[in-house]
């Protein structure tokens, strides 16, 4: 033990103060948290719970009154709203707009279902299997749902068939009484010769259907928004023109750095190349939605891009592909539209970095499609969730920060304050010794950047002891260690975890995205670093503000990508970092599907010297240098990231007679399911044990 700390056990009573602090068991104490949404009239409901006793509300923006009831029914009954009768969906199939059809896979094929009379038609024949119609397989995740894109006509559907023939596969063993059972399916990994490509075709799907091939190569199975081609729930970086005839689409190169936008006849599938967008490391279309846009009406299309180092907005003219305005700029960042106003050339979007405070907080803006008279929505200092009604007359807007609870308003198109509905209050949740997080900025290791993060310590904080100090770590780059700066009251396990003695603390490091192209491209080639000379360094700074975080003892952990960052921190800063916790981490990116890898890292080189620049980040090259205490964990049946990443650093760390622990969680799948628990105990149980240098309770349970 450092500093003449004595060895002490923790107790049941313990381990139980820390599950006190997880947001289920908070939440229970927070009064007035609603979930305000819309009916299909343009009223807002809602149901408040205040000590227990829950209100439910109703309120009409048109008249500001305010109708409340003891019942969902009474409230039904009083305020005369239309019943709205949820109808059962299967996920496996997508219903045409007009409501008549679904259409769904069968056999490698895309079929159709009349829903009025259930009468089934093929629309292909010709898939066969690893090249069927409209299949859903990135490697990383897979699904029966078909994706596609209908036409507003509901007469044609805009999909692709998927060439997967010649991808290697992944194999995973579900362990079972008896033989194991065998689990494949298609994988394309970074530096395999051959990945997925799709071949784009416009099915007509009258009486006999036909098919119509565009006319242009195959693409990669690429998109421009995350590393798949479904990230927003259908056929993504398709838009039909309103009569049918037009399609424009965006074709990504396999290593992003090219998006082509490209318009087709959906009746003869002769493809027009308008404009390309090329950038030296990787494009993407938003951040959380994808920006860019097709009106047929004008011909015009909204484009996102991020050259001027900001992610901003563009006006091009489809017809010749010129540049006709920009819509946005400054520097801050269009994070995503999210409602244009055709008939008023006008949008709205969510943008950061604009106003004086956190660069990750969202706001509401509005713009004309000229670029002119751009006005802020939502004033209100904090992180904005606005969600708007049927008739687009109003908003609900939602904000918080990390330390301060939700308040819910609705507010006009123009922003004006048309009532409060309620604000969220944690009187009580303080009275069971609850404390908010602590923000805090520190700057990046290289001075160039203004980092944030958060900070948890024990609510029985005394400032005159030494903590030891975990970190917790997500480096992206497609997400970042903090995710959502909402309110949470306990946020994961991380006020629970500094429960127990230490004190917790999440940094978002450069190379997140949210802010500036040059701040999210600061890892592209080198995600092996992590965030981590962030991480260190931001510990520094804390540690000259806050003396009774202890340096020489410094635990990690991560999930993911988290567990990648978390082994790199073991092995690459064996002296800064005591005990690393690595779960689920793409260790090997060479072993992890190759958009995700390829987008972030670039194309697999080979040096002169036969090495190539995934080996020069893969943590089992460096699982010698391991010195203090590591746990690894895996689910064995992890189809996102393969069990394989782990065995490979392990397999490294047993060649260099190293001691580390390991659980494999035999039939788990990513995020552990059932599993989570146990894990989090255990979690608790190594920090404690080799961080702390106390003894946890035994198997201790933690409940759901």
């Amino acid at each position: 033990m450092s500093n003449g700390q004595t060895t002490k056990t923790l107790t049941a009573s313990d381990y139980q103060k820390a599950v006190n602090m997880l947001d289920d068991n908070l939440d229970k104490y927070i009064d007035n948290d609603i979930r305000p949404r819309w009916t299909s009239d343009g009223r807002v409901t809602y149901a408040s719970k205040v000590n227990g006793t829950e209100t439910y509300k109703l309120f009409n923006p048109d008249t500001k009154e305010f109708i409340t009831a003891t019942t969902t029914a009474d409230l039904y009954s009083k305020a005369s709203i239309p019943a709205e009768h949820n109808k059962l969906s299967n996920r496996n199939e997508i219903t045409s707009p007009d409501g008549k059809h679904i259409a769904f896979i069968r056999d490698w094929n895309l079929w159709t279902r009349e829903i009025a009379t259930r009468k089934e038609k093929a629309l292909t024949t010709d898939g066969i299997k690893d090249f069927g119609y409209a299949t859903d397989n990135a490697g990383w995740k897979h699904s029966d749902r078909p994706i596609l894109s209908w036409s507003p006509d509901s007469k044609k559907i805009s999909t692709f068939q998927q060439d997967q023939r010649h991808v290697k596969e992944m194999y995973l063993v579900k362990t079972t009484v008896g033989a194991p059972e065998l689990q494949a399916w298609k994988y394309p990994l970074p530096g395999d010769e051959d990945i997925i490509q799709i071949h784009r075709v416009i099915i007509d799907v009258n009486a006999t259907p036909k098919i119509t091939r565009l006319k242009i190569a195959p693409d990669a199975r690429r998109g421009t928004l995350c590393d798949d081609i479904s990230c927003e729930g259908g056929f993504d970086d398709n838009v039909w023109s309103t009569d049918s005839k037009k399609l424009v689409f965006v074709s990504t190169s396999r290593d992003h750095k090219k998006a082509n936008v490209r318009m087709a006849n959906t009746e003869t599938g002769e493809v027009t190349d308008i404009f390309e967008e090329k950038v030296a490391t990787q494009f993407e279309s938003g951040q959380g939605a994808i920006n860019w846009n097709y009106f047929s009406e004008t011909n015009e299309i909204i484009w996102y891009s991020e050259r001027s180092d900001w992610g901003h907005l563009y006006m091009y003219d489809a017809t010749t592909g010129k540049l006709k305005n920009n819509v946005t700029t400054g520097d801050y960042v269009v994070l995503k539209v999210v409602y244009t106003d055709i008939k008023n050339r006008t949008l709205y979007f969510m943008g950061a970095g604009k106003e004086s405070d956190n660069p990750y907080f969202e706001y509401l803006y509005r713009v004309d499609f000229d670029g002119k008279d751009l006005q802020l929505l939502t004033p209100a200092k904090g992180n904005h969730s606005p969600r708007f009604s049927p008739d687009k007359k109003y908003f609900v807007d939602s904000y918080s920060q990390p330390d301060v609870p939700p308040v819910h308003e609705v507010r006009d198109m123009n922003g004006k304050l048309i009532a409060e509905l309620e604000k969220v209050d944690v009187s009580r949740l303080k009275t069971t010794g609850w404390q908010p997080t602590t923000s805090f900025t520190v700057k990046s290791a290289d001075n160039r950047w203004d980092l944030y993060g958060l900070m948890y310590t024990p609510t029985n904080l005394d400032k005159n002891k030494k903590y030891p100090v975990v970190v917790y770590i997500y480096p992206g780059p497609q997400g970042g260690s903090v995710g959502s700066w909402n309110f949470y009251a306990g946020r994961r396990d991380n006020q629970a975890l500094a429960e127990l003695g230490f004190v917790v603390v999440v940094l978002e490091g450069s190379g997140n995205p949210g802010r500036s192209k040059s701040f999210h491209d600061a890892c592209y080639g080198d995600m092996a670093s992590n965030t981590l000379p962030d991480q260190i360094s931001g510990l520094k700074q804390l540690k000259q503000k806050h003396d009774y975080l202890d340096l020489d003892r410094v635990g990690i952990w991560g999930h993911s990508g988290g567990g990648f960052a978390t082994a790199a921190a073991m092995f690459k800063y064996p002296d800064f970092f005591k005990v690393g916790i690595a779960e689920s981490g793409n260790h090997e990116n060479r072993n992890y599907e190759d958009d995700w890898g390829e987008r972030y890292n670039g194309l697999e080189e080979i040096s002169e010297a036969g090495i190539s620049n995934y080996e020069q980040q893969a943590n089992q090259t460096f699982a010698k240098s391991l010195k203090g205490k590591l746990m690894l964990i895996h689910g064995g049946l992890d189809d996102n990231v393969p069990p394989y990443n782990t065995y490979l650093v392990v397999n490294e760390l047993i060649k260099n007679n190293k001691d580390f622990d390991l659980i494999i969680l035999p039939n788990a799948r990513h995020g552990y399911g059932i599993d989570r628990n146990y894990i989090m105990r255990r979690r608790w149980d190594y920090f404690v044990q080799h961080l702390m240098g106390a003894t946890p309770p035994k198997e201790f349970k933690i409940e759901d």
